[in-house]
């Protein structure tokens, strides 16, 4: 499904359903040099149980027209102005890592087009060493393959993907390679600038979900604690087995938490 923001074409991933106005939507905001396809499952079965679920490709990333955006609030206007384009007055936000940013900023500057928002692999600061922003800078195939070590669990490593006869690391390594240059650069680059004050962050009103890997490398479950503990109503679930890249790694357990949490 193609949308128009900010003057250019913007794909979103709709789950195989057509757009419908009178149900409920819930936005899926993919995290750095990623695109809509990080969210296949999740995406599907909402979209088959009474909502509307848009998985966007952002400006840069995918089948989206545009430049990345070099700022977590310059995406978060982004969002906003594709509900605008749906006349969505108001939706659900699932984050995972530079989505979760987004959905938290986009929370706390447009809380009455929030309901809801579900934080994937998040932390506030989103912290980013300088061997890898070097190498994201320099040496692109060197930054794709540390993320995608560190963004997966140890028994992927070995072949244990919950779903046979796939590799989460091949398709992660894949995902990374076809992004555009200089997109990880921007990317991680907006992460490590975000910021948020406890008094912005408590202000949130929108009910939060934090969802943490139990052996996430690049958002530790402890930094997923720490953020919920300066909500004033968010909650944590913190899935066993799983890395950074949750939505692959334990695919029906993020669908399950979703659907405990997510209300029309």
């Amino acid at each position: 499904m193609k949308f128009l923001v900010q003057q250019q074409p913007a794909y979103v991933y709709t789950g195989g359903r057509d757009f419908d106005a009178t149900k409920p939507s819930v936005v899926f905001i993919h995290g750095t040099a990623n695109d809509h396809s990080v969210w296949t499952l999740q995406a599907r079965y909402f979209a088959h149980h009474g909502w509307n679920a848009l998985a966007p490709d952002l400006p840069g990333h995918g089948k989206s027209f545009g430049d990345a955006k070099t700022s977590i609030a310059g995406s978060a206007d982004w969002l906003i102005n594709l509900l605008d384009n749906g006349n969505i007055k108001c939706a659900a936000l699932v984050g995972h890592s530079m989505g979760s940013l987004i959905a938290l900023d986009a929370a706390a500057r447009y809380p009455t087009r929030v309901s809801q928002i579900a934080l994937i692999g998040s932390s506030v600061p989103m912290l980013v060493s300088d061997v890898l922003m070097d190498a994201a800078k320099n040496r692109p195939q060197d930054a794709f393959d540390m993320l995608n070590i560190w963004g997966h669990s140890p028994q992927l490593k070995w072949g244990r993907n919950p779903s046979p006869g796939t590799s989460s690391m091949m398709a992660g390594a894949r995902l990374l390679a076809q992004s555009r240059p200089g997109v990880l650069a921007t990317d991680l680059a907006a992460c490590q600038a975000f910021g948020m004050s406890d008094t912005a962050l408590a202000a949130i009103s929108a009910p939060t979900l934090i969802i943490a890997g139990a052996n996430d490398l690049l958002t530790p479950a402890k930094a997923a604690k720490a953020l919920a503990a300066r909500f004033s109503n968010a909650n944590t679930i913190v899935l066993p087995d799983a890395g950074h890249s949750m939505m692959q790694e334990a695919p029906g357990r993020v669908v399950e938490v979703l659907k405990g949490f997510l209300k029309p």
